[in-house]
């Protein structure tokens, strides 16, 4: 039975990747299929992928989630807007150094007098007792929640990603507002890209196509928890943060051609595994899923994983374990590191084949 230190490991700083590859495809891939992995560049993908293959992308939006503000008080204030609930309400994660009580209106860019937004703070979100806060929205013109955020809102970029995100002019904003949405990038709910499909441009999703590889996509709306440390030593204490998911009819119909052809299912980011897999042990092809994949998990749809790689006891470092097994990960990482790999959601990628059930 692993614990939360078998998912430990030393990065070097420079290791993290603070930007973008100068090209999408350009980045690097540890083919980790085998025993003894193989360094290659992302655009070498289609040739290793065979004809009748299926990938299967999430075509999550990232929002400009993060909004800056203050109390009435006049202390700053960021909302981190996790999800859009009914009409002008929305669920957020809030830093601030002391928190408003219920009722209160905050002043979001300025607030709406000023042609920001206001934000009154109803409750904790979902229970009492719940780690998120929910919020109605108004803005002087009547806007919708997605009409103010995209108006007002920052990218919420990872937090070991530095940027000038409070700044009145950030640098690497138009960067980051290209280079941090897939090209495929359809439906907006997620505050955190599925990272491992930055890597697809057009030129390799063609190639992929002339191959005869069979591309199909899934929605899971990537929330804040995907950064969230585990804190228990016992992985079996971990609450899991929740999120939806939908796995549409044509996608459906490309899984059973897939597996009539006799073709593998290629996934494309830790999300659409966890989108998949939800699907297979559920049956609801839509709805909240909080899966918490392990070593010892047994998979029933995804057989090989193009993924980025994950920070240090993160539960996304956990499932890419379940996947290409425990040892085999552990010394991919290891090569990695030696071979000065960049790390995390800008950094490069692995493609993974799935393990026999074993450790």
């Amino acid at each position: 039975m692993h614990t939360l230190s078998d998912f430990d490991f030393v990065l070097p700083e420079q290791l993290i990747a603070q930007h973008p590859a100068p090209e999408r495809s350009g980045s690097r891939l540890l083919d980790g299929r085998a025993p003894t992995p193989v360094d290659r560049v992302f655009r070498e993908l289609p040739a290793q992928l065979a004809p009748g293959d299926l990938l299967v992308f999430n075509d999550t939006r990232v929002l400009k989630a993060r909004v800056f503000g203050e109390k009435a008080s006049g202390g700053k204030l960021e909302l981190l807007i996790e999800r859009v609930l009914t009409g002008n309400e929305v669920v957020a994660h809030m830093k601030v150094s002391k928190k408003p009580l219920p009722g209160a209106t905050v002043h979001m860019a300025g607030g709406a007098a000023a042609g920001g937004f206001d934000a009154t703070l109803l409750a904790r979100w979902p229970d009492a007792d719940g780690p998120l806060f929910r919020f109605a929205l108004r803005g002087p013109a009547g806007e919708t929640p997605w009409e103010l955020m995209e108006r007002h809102g920052h990218l919420p970029l990872p937090p070991y990603v530095e940027r000038q995100q409070n700044a009145a002019h950030d640098p690497d904003e138009a960067e980051d507002s290209e280079r941090y949405q897939s090209v495929f990038a359809r439906a907006p709910g997620a505050v955190a890209a599925p990272t491992a499909a930055l890597h697809f441009d057009e030129a390799v999703l063609a190639a992929l196509a002339a191959r005869g590889v069979e591309r199909a996509s899934v929605t899971l709306h990537v929330g804040a928890g995907t950064f969230q440390p585990v804190k228990t030593e016992n992985l079996a204490e971990h609450r899991m943060h929740s999120e939806w998911y939908e796995v549409p009819p044509a996608t459906l119909a490309a899984l059973e051609r897939c597996r009539l052809r006799g073709g593998r299912v290629v996934a494309v980011g830790t999300t659409t595994v966890r989108t998949l897999e939800s699907w297979a042990r559920s049956g609801q092809t839509t709805g909240e899923t909080d899966i918490f994949i392990t070593p010892g998990f047994r998979f029933q749809v995804v057989e090989l994983l193009i993924t980025n790689f994950h920070l240090p006891k993160s539960t996304l470092m956990m499932l890419v374990s379940a996947f290409a097994g425990y040892a085999h990960t552990m010394g991919l990482y290891r090569h990695a590191i030696a071979q000065g790999y960049r790390f995390f959601s800008y950094g490069d990628a692995m493609l993974l084949q799935r393990a026999a059930p074993a450790d």
